[in-house]
C-alpha cells in the first residue's frame, strides 16, 4: 500500500503545516533555515477578517501566535484588531492541546487581557513540567527536566527549537532542518508521529476488508514499552495510541496482550493521560475495540451520545469523526445512522462547516453498520469522494491548532469507497 510505504520513505510531510507552530518558530527561532519562507506562509494564510486558522473559536490560538510572530507588520496590526474583537466576545475555547495555557501565555506576550485565569500557567512555570506538557515547551522556555529523543522534544519543532536555544550542530538541529525543508519552511505541530499514522491507517484499511503489508506490524510492536505506545518520538505513551496500536495488531493477526491499557483506567472509562482535563470518546471507542468487550465502557460511551444522535471528541473538530469511532466500536447505532441520513448535503457530502472528503468518509463508515437500506445515501457519498480529486483536505484534527493527517484521511477515503462499493454493487 503506497500510503504505508510513504511513512518510511518520508516521515516528515504526512501532516499539514501549523500556523501556530510556524509562528512560534518565527518568533523564537529566527536563526533556523527557512525563516523568510515561514514569514511568507503566515502572510499568505491570513484571512480577510485579519485572523488565522479555523472558523470561529479555532482562530484564537493561531491568530495569537501569528500576531506575536509578525510584530509590527501591517498583517500583525490587522490581526491584533481581530484578536481584540475575539476576546471581547463570550470566550468559548476549543478543546485543543493546552489551550487553557497557550492563550494566556501568548496574550501576556502581546499585552492583551483574557478572561482565562493565568495562575495555572504561572504555577507550572515554578515547578517541574509534567511530561505531557513538554509538547508545549515553547510557552515555558528551556527546562532541565526535559529530555530529547533522537534530538526531538515531544515531536514538536517549536519545543525542540526552544530547548536547543540556537543553531548548535547536532541531532536537534538536523531534525528541525529536515522538518522545515519538507514543507518549504512552515512546520506541523507534531512530527514525526509514525505509530499514530501507521496504526490509524492500518485500522481504517483492515477494518474495511483491505490488506496491508505484514512488515507494518513489526514496526508497531517495536514501539511498545511497559507504559504502552506513543504517537511519536519524545511523546509520552497514551491510551489512544496504545489502544489503536493494539487493535491494529489484532486486525493483522499479530495480537499483543491488552493489559497495558489498565494503567489508563478511570472507573467506567479510560483517560488518555493522567489528570486529563476532559475525557475522549474516540479514545474510549478505540479502547473498546482493543479489549473486545467491556459492559461499563459500552454504557459510558452510550451515555456520552448527544441528544441529536452524534458524539463529540477532544481530538477532532467534527462530530462525524467521533461518531464513526464510537459506532465502529459499538458495531452500529440507530440514532447515529438517523443523524447521518438527516445531515447529508445536496451534493452527497457531509461536514460540520462544509462538505469534506474526510467527513464524508466517516459518514459512509457510520452508515455501513446500518441494518436498514442506506445504499442510496452511501452511493451519493461515494460519488462525492470520487469527484474530490486532488483538492486539499481542510484541517479538522486537534493539536495546538487544527491540522490534517493527510495520509490517514486518504486511507479513510479508500476504506469508505470500498465499503460503499460492497453495499451498492
Amino acid at each position: 500500500m503506497r500510503l504505508l510505504a510513504e511513512l518510511t520513505d518520508d516521515p516528515w510531510s504526512g501532516l499539514s503545516p501549523s500556523v501556530y507552530e510556524t509562528g512560534r518558530l518565527v518568533a523564537l527561532a529566527p536563526w533556523l533555515t527557512g525563516h523568510d519562507a515561514r514569514v511568507r506562509y503566515l502572510l499568505d494564510t491570513q484571512h480577510a477578517d485579519g485572523t488565522w486558522g479555523g472558523p470561529g473559536e479555532y482562530a484564537l490560538v493561531p491568530t495569537l501566535s501569528a500576531v506575536d510572530a509578525l510584530q509590527d507588520h501591517p498583517a500583525a496590526r490587522r490581526g491584533l484588531q481581530a484578536l481584540r474583537k475575539l476576546l471581547t466576545r463570550p470566550l468559548k475555547l476549543p478543546d485543543t492541546v493546552a489551550v487553557e495555557l497557550i492563550v494566556p501565555a501568548l496574550a501576556e506576550r502581546l499585552g492583551l487581557r483574557t478572561p482565562l485565569d493565568p495562575r495555572p500557567l504561572h504555577a507550572l512555570r515554578q515547578r517541574p513540567l509534567p511530561e505531557k506538557l513538554w509538547h508545549t515547551l515553547e510557552i515555558f522556555g528551556p527546562r532541565p527536566e526535559v529530555t530529547a529523543v533522537d534530538g526531538i522534544v515531544a515531536a514538536s519543532p517549536a519545543a525542540t527549537a526552544v530547548e536547543l536555544g540556537g543553531p548548535r550542530p547536532g541531532k536537534s538541529l538536523d531534525y528541525l532542518e529536515a522538518v522545515q525543508r519538507s514543507h518549504g519552511g512552515p512546520v506541523p505541530a507534531g512530527v514525526p508521529v509514525p505509530l499514530f499514522e501507521r496504526s490509524w491507517i492500518i485500522v481504517a484499511l483492515k477494518s474495511a476488508g483491505l490488506d496491508v503489508p505484514d512488515a507494518m506490524t513489526d514496526q508497531i510492536r517495536a514501539a511498545f514499552t511497559r507504559h504502552g505506545a506513543a504517537g511519536g518520538p519524545g511523546l509520552p505513551a497514551d491510551a489512544d495510541d496504545t489502544a489503536t496500536a493494539l487493535h491494529a495488531l489484532a486486525l493483522c493477526d499479530s495480537p499483543r496482550p491488552t493489559e497495558t491499557l489498565a494503567r489508563y483506567r478511570e472507573a467506567r472509562h479510560f483517560a488518555c493521560f493522567p489528570n486529563e482535563r476532559t475525557p475522549s470518546t474516540s479514545t474510549n471507542a478505540h479502547a473498546l475495540q482493543a479489549i473486545g468487550h467491556d459492559r461499563q465502557l459500552e454504557e459510558w460511551l452510550r451515555d456520552m451520545q448527544e441528544p441529536g444522535g452524534y458524539w463529540l471528541d477532544k481530538w477532532h473538530a467534527s462530530p462525524y469523526y467521533a461518531t464513526a469511532c464510537v459506532t465502529n466500536a459499538l458495531r452500529g447505532n440507530d440514532k447515529a445512522v438517523d443523524w447521518v441520513l438527516s445531515t447529508q448535503n445536496a451534493d452527497g457530502s457531509w461536514g460540520r462547516w462544509e462538505g469534506t472528503y474526510e467527513e464524508t468518509a466517516y459518514a459512509i463508515r457510520i452508515l455501513s453498520h446500518s441494518r436498514a437500506d442506506v445504499s442510496r445515501a452511501m452511493a451519493r457519498g461515494a460519488k462525492f469522494l470520487q469527484e474530490w480529486g486532488n483538492r486539499p483536505h481542510p484541517p479538522l484534527w486537534h493539536d495546538k491548532d487544527l491540522y490534517t493527517p493527510t495520509r490517514i484521511v486518504q486511507a479513510e477515503g479508500a476504506a469508505a469507497l470500498h465499503l460503499a462499493c460492497a453495499v451498492c454493487r
